[in-house]
């Protein structure tokens, strides 16, 4: 792949993944990226990429935790962008925030308790 081609379809996920964050404010991205430093991460993607499994466990630890870290292997930034923007749109999660090799993704939940929940402040 050209570097022109890697950089158009670097640009084009990093387009989409604003996108999705653009449902909180920039007030409430970094509140949650703050929340998020002291996480350690709950689910690792390996060399076998995004598969279902690790979608399910992405819906499992998002239904049970709200905001995430998910550790990501492997060298390839575009890769890590589009599993991103994958695991966002498959899990209608949004996307917090993506530095190295961490990725931090927040869904609401309805299911755990309201002590546990994440507080976002209003915009």
């Amino acid at each position: 792949m050209s570097f022109k081609l890697k950089t158009a379809v670097h640009d084009k996920i990093l387009h989409y993944l604003k996108g999705i964050t653009m449902k909180l404010s920039t007030k409430q991205i970094a509140h949650l990226r703050g929340l998020a430093h002291s996480l350690s991460p709950v689910v690792m993607i390996g060399n076998n990429g995004l598969t279902e499994n690790v979608i399910k466990e992405v819906e499992l630890n998002l239904s049970a935790h709200e905001l995430i870290k998910i550790q990501v292997a492997g060298d390839d930034r575009e890769a890590r962008t589009a599993m991103y923007a994958e695991i966002c749109a498959k899990t209608n999660a949004i996307a917090v925030h993506h530095i190295g090799k961490q990725l931090v993704v927040y869904r609401k939940s309805d299911t755990i308790k309201e002590s546990a929940k994440v507080v976002i402040p209003k915009p």
